[in-house]
């Protein structure tokens, strides 16, 4: 276990890193709560980096204006923090926990603990208890908990160390800084501004991070941008082929989605989407997409793959797998009576089905750049 106390050099590598945050003794007639942690991390085998926002030598002297940048780093770098706020009002009141806490509840990297008669805490857990934080009211459970959290360990170097674990583990992250590795760039810095998670369990989807590469063939440093990621997509243009091409008519969907500035409110695109379920094949959630949304099924041995390629390179870093099939004239016409009927009834997916031609298509504005070329590829 390498411990780094308030203002010392950060390791240059580490596997996992938790940050034991909590409020700090400013009188040496109070004991801080910080060596029982360590010695409850040391038994528990942990062999991780732990940043203490404390002296080393256990004095409680410190200018702490001069320790706030390097607190910041350490919560950025930290995979875990642990908010264990033994709060005593007279001694040791809190004050600035409070205010950490405010900061990193909803990082995906906190737990929160406190004795079960700690006063003014009712506040903190009610927001740890809607953001599925987890709680503990002593400071073995709430090691415990924040090792859970960590989880199983990944060997980070400079600029990576500012990557959490759980965005590292992230099939959208690596796909992403291979490519990055592959052109030989190099990750100098990140910061995670922003997730989204959905569901009961508040599932972490989509995020946007801050980086910092510097690359090489320019020589320079690109720091002023942010990458934004979900999982990838898989679509499905399902076409029936007329003796001109811009007579050939296309399946799409039409649903509400928030983003939308086409003049009706709503997007219309190919059927598709992206799955839970890793095991998942490409090709399998094109076809399942498009029964979905359609409540069509047409089996996946039927589908033919053309690219896999980004869809807005300028921000996002996820990719659409496209895939096509070609209907016969009886399948399109199922298709055409099931226009401007509705699939999907909870809050998440409505869609309509809509038939166009390739004319129609070109002629008009509402649906984007991204499927426009998606369905020229399958013609071509």
């Amino acid at each position: 276990m390498k411990v780094v106390y308030a203002r010392e050099p950060f390791p240059d590598t580490f596997s996992k890193a938790i940050f034991l945050a909590g409020p700090t003794p400013r009188s040496k007639d109070v004991d801080s709560w910080r060596p029982e942690a360590l010695d409850i991390l040391a038994s528990a085998g942990y062999d991780g980096a732990v940043f203490v926002p404390e002296n080393g030598d256990g004095s409680p002297s410190f200018n702490y204006l001069h320790q706030i940048e390097w607190e910041e780093r350490g919560l950025r770098m930290a995979d875990g923090i642990v908010f264990w706020v033994p709060r005593e009002l007279k001694t040791m009141p809190a004050f600035t926990t409070n205010i950490e806490w405010g900061v990193w509840q909803d990082s995906g990297k906190c737990v929160l603990g406190s004795p079960a008669d700690t006063p003014k805490m009712a506040y903190l857990q009610s927001y740890a208890d809607k953001l599925g934080v987890a709680r503990a009211d002593t400071l073995n459970e709430t090691i415990d908990a924040v090792l859970e959290l960590v989880g199983e360990d990944a060997t980070r170097r400079g600029g990576e160390r500012e990557v959490p674990l759980h965005i590292w583990r992230k099939k959208e992250f690596q796909q992403w800084y291979q490519s990055q590795l592959q052109a030989g760039n190099r990750l100098d810095g990140a910061e995670l501004n922003w997730q989204f998670k959905t569901g009961q369990n508040r599932s972490l989807f989509c995020w946007a991070m801050k980086v910092n590469v510097f690359i090489p063939s320019e020589d320079r440093w690109k720091s002023n941008e942010v990458i934004i990621a979900r999982p990838d997509i898989s679509a499905v243009c399902a076409i029936h082929l007329a003796e001109s091409p811009l007579d050939s008519k296309v399946v799409l969907v039409r649903e509400f989605r928030s983003p939308a500035s086409t003049p009706d409110g709503f997007i219309h695109e190919l059927p598709g989407g992206s799955s839970p379920v890793a095991e998942t094949t490409r090709c399998d959630v094109a076809a399942e997409e498009l029964e979905q949304e359609t409540g069509v099924a047409i089996s996946a041995d039927r589908f033919r793959e053309h690219s896999n390629r980004q869809c807005a390179a300028t921000m996002l870093t996820h990719r659409a797998s496209l895939f096509s099939v070609e209907l016969t004239a009886e399948e399109l016409t199922i298709f055409e009576d099931r226009i401007d009927k509705r699939f999907g009834e909870d809050n998440s997916e409505r869609t309509y089905v809509e038939v166009r031609t390739i004319a129609e298509i070109l002629a008009c504005n509402d649906i984007d750049w991204v499927h426009v070329g998606m369905i020229l590829t399958v013609l071509h």
